[in-house]
């Protein structure tokens, strides 16, 4: 909410609406009355879950507030000057970790203003590199994108995946390091398991019906045969419990089992050559019904090795012996390297002779390399605190990483595992139109409601200090799904930065931060501490003269986004603007859409009677209430979306537009339902650029940011390969 002097600041910062903008019409209203658990719950807007294709009415109706919010955000006359910003910015080269496969190193690459990523190749030691796949000349509009990729062990060929509009319903074929695609095609949300050693058979996951997203049967498919008889070893029975198989390295093992929730797991494994002989699927179980993560690494030398959670909350790497095949079970676990007091372990791959951990410590990483039998060879240089993956094969000792934080360009280097401790040499590193050390950035805590200590990241331009009456600010979260949010380079954020904005990230329980303890502790019934945290940090901000409730805005997605409703809903004072994307809001229908049953174990199924508790408690939709003024809010949603449904943001934006006693002009609700992307994967480049125009104008107007950036000069931008 802005006061008369920050209204006044935004006319002489030229950023005030133009004085036509319209007023957003009523929404219909047709109550659904029902008592649950003794409880009346009233939705007025229950018909607003049918998508466009089926409802002809909610099509206009979304036509309608797409009106309202194009009338506001194009008004903004700071729009040009973030659009001009922004583009050399979108348009900076990405390259991703490469793969080895025998002579030939694979990755992904996008160039200037390429929509989508496209699949490179080369040969590893020397040469020039080429497009293998470029799903750009697959769309007119960039709409299709390369989902996964995964190259046979010789180097020759490569399954790959892509879907179109956000759909993430990966169609899988083969396409030879020639160029020439196979004739194999499998449809229905495919992901990939791994190549036998053969090079002609692999294993893979697939919707048994596209329609049915707990339908996931995993499949062994033979090149050139009929997909729809391919042979099934494991097969979804419930919802809530999702199957996951893949093939060891060494072509031996068949390592799967069904993932509950996001907390834990059960592990199998089966020998690949017996169930081609005979047919049959006869898996030993490792770990069945326990409390924790077995999430396996790989087989090398005859042991399987895993990352496990059981008893061990930070994590630690156990073995299994499978010389003792089948006569396993949780006795033939073997810890190897014992939970850290400290450190979480986020990642591990195998190498030929060496085993890599990723810790993560206060949400940023170290890599630890260690000998087969758990002892340290020492820690690989880094340059500062900041986030990295690996990327490490078990035919050998050399890999690569990327280290990436918000002041340091996401940067490849080759690393010797046999000499961890010497500084990597750096492979690729894309050129930047801007100083990313003339930012700034810190770590501090906050203090929780019940006193829990609460991480967060602040990023600033040089020489920016708290006081002053403040700053604005916007703040990002998730708090969810053991997901942690560790540094990463964000240079769309640099037009903020210029303008003196403050970003933060806070580390909320329900991630990984600090193992699996602090997911927990932002989950089912512990969920509410989540948004605890988020206000605390929000509040100790405000308290060390940062930002002021009148500059502060917040963004999030997905269960981030609900993070966002949650925070306008319980504390609408404490935030001027919210960015609400891709949310999950009515949390007492959410299982009855899409693949939504599948977090039941991360929230709670609304028909039980505890869970219901503390969904109402909590749920943003059913906590809006009639004449509270509530921040303004862009709330997006894909039509393609199929993880959460549009009807989310749809009947928040209704209920919301109903309820505020803010006005449509200063402190607007608006919806964006964007008819070409989903939940956020494969959206190209002009999408991408055009909604950061849109959020960045919107969030620096109701923060009283807005001025015109300085555009950065794009000169130079472009990356170095080796022979590429």
């Amino acid at each position: 909410m802005k006061s008369p002097a920050q209204l006044l600041a935004g006319v002489v910062l030229g950023c005030l609406l133009d004085s036509s903008t319209a007023a957003v019409p009523p929404t219909r209203q047709d109550p659904v009355r029902e008592t649950l658990f003794g409880q009346e719950v009233v939705d007025q807007y229950r018909w607003l879950e049918a998508l466009e294709k089926d409802s002809s009415e909610v099509l206009e109706w979304t036509d309608t507030q797409h009106a309202h919010t194009r009338s506001v955000l194009d008004a903004l006359e700071c729009r040009e000057s973030f659009a001009t910003a922004l583009r050399p910015l979108f348009e900076i080269p990405s390259i991703g970790l490469p793969r080895a496969r025998r002579a030939m190193l694979f990755y992904t690459e996008r160039t200037g203003t390429q929509n989508q990523a496209v699949l490179m190749s080369r040969p590893f030691q020397s040469g020039m590199a080429k497009v293998l796949i470029d799903p750009n000349s697959m769309s007119d509009r960039g709409l299709v994108s390369l989902d996964w990729w995964a190259p046979t062990e010789d180097g020759l060929q490569v399954a790959y995946g892509t879907s179109e509009s956000g759909s993430e319903m990966s169609v899988l074929r083969v396409r030879t390091v020639g160029g020439a695609d196979l004739g194999d095609r499998i449809d229905g949300k495919v992901s990939f398991g791994g190549w036998f050693r053969d090079e002609q058979r692999f294993v893979y996951g697939v919707l048994a019906d596209p329609k049915d997203p707990y339908s996931r049967q995993w499949r062994v498919h033979t090149l050139g045969a009929d997909p729809t008889k391919d042979p099934t070893l494991l097969a979804q029975s419930d919802p809530t419990r999702i199957p996951f198989l893949s093939i060891s390295d060494d072509g031996r093992w068949l390592v799967g089992g069904v993932s509950r929730g996001w907390q834990a797991n059960d592990l199998f494994i089966a020998r690949a050559a017996e169930w081609a002989r005979t047919g049959e699927f006869k898996p030993a179980d490792i770990a069945t019904s326990l409390d924790g993560r077995f999430e396996p690494i790989g087989v090398l030398n005859g042991r399987l090795y895993m990352v496990c959670t059981h008893e061990s909350p930070r994590g630690r790497i156990a073995v299994v012996d499978l010389k003792y095949w089948p006569n396993l079970g949780p006795n033939s676990i073997l810890t190897l390297i014992p939970e850290h007091p400290t450190m979480t372990i986020e990642d591990a791959k195998l190498s030929l002779e060496r085993l890599i951990v990723t810790w993560q410590k206060d949400a940023t990483n170290d890599i630890e390399v260690f000998d087969l039998d758990g002892s340290s060879r020492g820690h690989v240089p880094l340059p500062g605190l900041g986030s990295v993956s690996v990327s490490a094969e078990e035919d050998r000792n050399t890999g690569f990483i990327s280290f990436t934080s918000y002041n340091y360009p996401p940067t490849i280097s080759a690393v010797n595992w046999n000499a961890a401790t010497e500084p990597p040499v750096e492979w690729a590193r894309p050129k930047v139109p801007m100083d990313p050390s003339s930012v700034s950035v810190e770590q501090d805590f906050a203090t929780s409601k019940d006193g829990t200590r609460v991480p967060y990241f602040l990023v600033h331009r040089n020489g920016l200090k708290p006081g002053g009456g403040g700053h604005p600010c916007l703040m990002n979260g998730y708090g969810g799904f053991n997901i942690s949010m560790t540094p990463h380079f964000m240079a769309t954020n640099w037009p903020w930065y210029d303008l003196g904005g403050v970003f933060v990230v806070a580390n909320l329980r329900g991630g990984s931060e600090y193992g699996e303890s602090w997911h927990q502790a932002g989950m089912l019934a512990n969920k509410q501490n989540v948004f605890d945290d988020l206000f605390a940090v929000a509040e100790d901000l405000i308290k060390r003269g940062w930002t002021t409730a009148e500059q502060l805005a917040v963004t999030g997605g997905s269960n981030g986004g609900l993070l966002v409703g949650a925070a306008i809903t319980q504390r609408p004072d404490l935030f001027a603007a919210a960015v609400c994307k891709v949310p999950l809001l009515d949390m007492l229908r959410y299982d009855q859409f899409l693949m939504a049953k599948f977090w039941v174990p991360e929230y709670g199924a609304p028909a039980d009677a505890a869970a219901f508790g503390w969904l109402l408690g909590y749920s943003p939709y059913h906590r809006v209430k009639a004449g509270t003024h509530y921040p303004a809010t862009l709330l997006r949603a894909g039509e393609n979306d199929s993880r959460v449904h549009p009807m989310h943001a749809r009947k928040m934006t209704a209920r919301l537009q109903a309820n505020t006693s803010g006005d449509a002009t200063n402190d607007p609700i608006m919806l964006l339902v964007e008819r070409d992307a989903g939940h956020g994967a494969g959206k190209p480049l002009t999408l991408r650029l055009a909604e950061a125009v849109d959020d960045w104008s919107f969030i620096a107007w109701q923060t009283g940011a807005c001025r015109k950036p300085d555009s950065p000069s794009a000169a130079g931008a472009s990356s170095t390969v080796p022979g590429g």
